[in-house]
């Protein structure tokens, strides 16, 4: 293997010519060419202000400075603060870059450097974006007294950092001799498997290999804040990945992994691949954002697109929820849409049917029953009035199904075993813990998460929904007290002792408030783990305020309840807002909340601050329905407190009043 060479060929001095053409251009043309721009780059590069080649995969220009390439709109591009953040550390990671490739550039110039060596590091040679090239300053250098024309050209990085103090390379004691033992370098390769544009298996490799080029010196000022680009630089994974290392195989999928093209296979008649379309461009992702942001693309890859390809009941279910969708953000009125609303609805519910007739595919039929239970909680206005079964019907078929597919007991193992929970029992557990709450009842399978919280094991509803599994326990133990209460199966003295026993159980699960920060790292990457700590905290305090609910007699207006009330709020600036945030994962302990505030309360005034920032999206699925019902509940409570009859008003008495059959999870 040959040296690189010093002299710059004829084509390297004729490709500078035509910029300075180009820039006698009349601004007509300017003018006309700024019209044409492109929008489908990557947003690094928009960020940048830089054209993007919008090569596959990763652009030319973010894979020469080692940048992360991203087409997917990603979190930080909504906020102008995290965007300031964002291009600064973009800023950084150039300067690196670029600092790296003049150090290799010296190092391979060397003589005393083996050629077979030369390249074990990247040189400026690695490197074929022109601009980022500029002549290199060798008319001071004390070996160089004049300018060589025939030398490569390189970027100086001086020329655009002379705040940047740097000894020269021919005074630096580190260049002068080089040690007669090679260098060992570790270079680290990961590679990440995409199947349809979603990201599936990811590897990573360390190789070593030895060099007598000397590692390169530390030209920037080390800052606390800055640590993060040592191991984060030249990471191409996936940005939630990177920082806290999630488990991508954590639930076990009732179907196998993704297909090379499954839109492509769902059959589907013509009139009705748009609804198709709308459903997997605009409702897929609404339905499980927490899942997403923990193990990024499965919610697509392995739930929702396999089940619309194999599960006929689940197609026409996802079908009718799209409809549903495109009626209520589009405002579409009319027969047509109410038409495909109702007759998908009914095909899943036929389809249903006669696969409980036959007493087969039972994991599909859970798997279609549980999506048309959940899905509503995503789509639809408060006030939509077609015709459907309750939620809570639907839930007693699922519940029959999964005691006969057994999963209560493929979920009971040793805590110490690597565990895949089946991803259809930790869906219906959501709906169990939470949706008990609704109906004033002990879940279905209250028995299986009292011995899983004893055990300490998971079911994967911390992955899925946010808040870590032994809080979901605790809150099915204090639905369970407040049937019992409610069906006067226990005297007051014996409900406070079950309360005070509940209240140090969730003392035990209390963190530090060191451990609760802002879920966005520097970099403007959203941590998974730190988000689940967040939320787990909201739904503490919401349990808190359920089980002081329970004591008897108790009032809103009492200090205590107050002061729970207000830790929430404080708790909630915590938790992301806006149209790419997650108020919509946490609808339930704002209803638990909201339901005790004070028309003083200042939980009143940030809630409505959160609904502003959510837009429109704050009139659909769960989140619009909790708005709704509280408005209702403040509407009758205020009034009771005006009038002095200091009357309590329970949310689902507000239900049942107005016909409201509400999941709100």
């Amino acid at each position: 293997m040959s040296t690189q060479s010093t002299g710059q060929t004829p084509k390297a001095v004729a490709t500078v010519a035509p910029k300075a053409a180009t820039a006698k251009a009349s601004p007509s043309k300017a003018a006309a060419k700024m019209h044409r721009r492109s929008r489908s780059g990557c947003f690094t590069c928009r960020l940048r202000r830089k054209k993007c080649d919008e090569g596959k995969n990763q652009c030319k220009a973010c894979k020469h400075l080692g940048l992360k390439c991203e087409y997917k709109r990603p979190m930080w591009w909504s906020n102008n603060e995290q965007r300031k953040q964002q291009k600064e550390s973009i800023k950084n990671i150039i300067k690196r870059t670029k600092l790296s490739e003049k150090t290799a550039q010296i190092g391979t110039s060397n003589a005393g450097t083996p050629p077979g060596l030369s390249h074990s590091l990247p040189t400026s040679a690695t490197y074929s974006e022109a601009t980022a090239r500029t002549r290199a300053p060798s008319v001071d250098s004390q070996s160089s007294p004049g300018y060589d024309f025939n030398q490569p050209l390189s970027y100086d990085y001086h020329d655009y950092h002379p705040h940047i103090v740097s000894p020269p390379c021919d005074t630096n004691v580190q260049y002068q001799t080089f040690p007669t033992t090679p260098y060992e370098v570790d270079i680290k390769t990961t590679r990440q498997m995409f199947v349809n544009d979603i990201p599936t298996r990811r590897d990573s490799t360390i190789s070593t290999y030895s060099t007598f080029q000397p590692p390169p010196p530390h030209p920037l000022p080390s800052y606390p804040e800055d640590e993060w680009i040592n191991e984060n630089i030249y990471d191409t994974g996936d940005m939630f990945s990177a920082e806290e290392g999630l488990d991508f195989d954590f639930f076990d999928f009732s179907h196998g992994g993704p297909q090379a093209s499954q839109q492509a296979l769902i059959q589907v008649d013509d009139s009705d691949r748009p609804l198709l379309d709308h459903f997997i461009d605009n409702v897929l992702r609404l339905i499980f954002p927490i899942l997403e942001v923990n193990q990024h693309g499965s919610a697509r890859s392995e739930v929702i697109l396999p089940a619309l390809e194999s599960n006929r009941c689940y197609l026409h279910c996802c079908l009718s929820i799209s409809a549903i969708h495109l009626k209520s953000t589009r405002g579409l009125q009319g027969e047509q849409i109410d038409s495909d609303i109702m007759r998908h609805r009914y095909a899943a519910i036929t389809e249903l049917c006669e696969a409980l007739k036959l007493d087969a595919n039972h994991l599909q039929i859970l798997e279609a029953t549980l999506g048309m239970i959940f899905f509503q909680c995503s789509v639809g206005r408060p006030g939509d009035a077609l015709p459907d079964i309750p939620w809570h019907s639907h839930f007693e078929a699922a519940t029959s199904l999964v005691r006969k597919l057994e999963l209560p007991h493929a979920m009971m193992h040793d805590s110490n075993a690597k565990v895949h929970p089946p991803f259809n029992m930790t869906l219906a557990s959501w709906i169990d813990i939470l949706g008990a709450t609704m109906l004033g009842r002990s879940p279905q399978f209250a028995d299986t998460y009292r011995e899983k919280n004893q055990s300490g094991s998971t079911s994967g509803l911390c992955e899925l929904m946010g808040c870590e599994d032994s809080m979901m326990y605790l809150i099915s133990e204090i639905a369970c007290l407040d049937a019992l209460k409610a069906g006067n199966g226990i005297n007051d003295m014996q409900l406070c002792q079950l309360i005070g026993s509940l209240g140090q159980s969730l003392d035990t699960t209390e963190v530090t408030p060191e451990s609760l920060a802002w879920p966005y790292s520097s970099t403007g990457a959203l941590r998974p783990r730190q988000l689940s700590r967040n939320m787990t905290s909201i739904f503490r305090l919401a349990a808190r305020i359920y089980l002081c609910s329970l004591v008897p007699h108790a009032s809103k207006a009492d200090p205590t309840m107050q002061g729970l009330v207000e830790r929430f709020t404080s708790s909630l600036q915590l938790i992301p807002h806006g149209p790419d945030g997650f108020d919509r994962s946490i609808v339930w302990p704002l209803l638990i909340a909201g339901s005790q505030s004070t028309p003083h309360s200042s939980f009143r005034q940030t809630l409505a601050g959160r609904i502003a920032s959510l837009g429109e999206h704050a009139e659909f699925g769960s989140f619009g329905r909790m708005v709704r019902l509280l408005q209702e509940v403040w509407c009758q409570s205020d009034e009771a407190d005006r009038s002095g009859s200091g009357q309590n008003v329970h949310w689902r008495d507000v239900m049942q009043q107005k016909g409201w059959d509400f999941l709100l999870i």
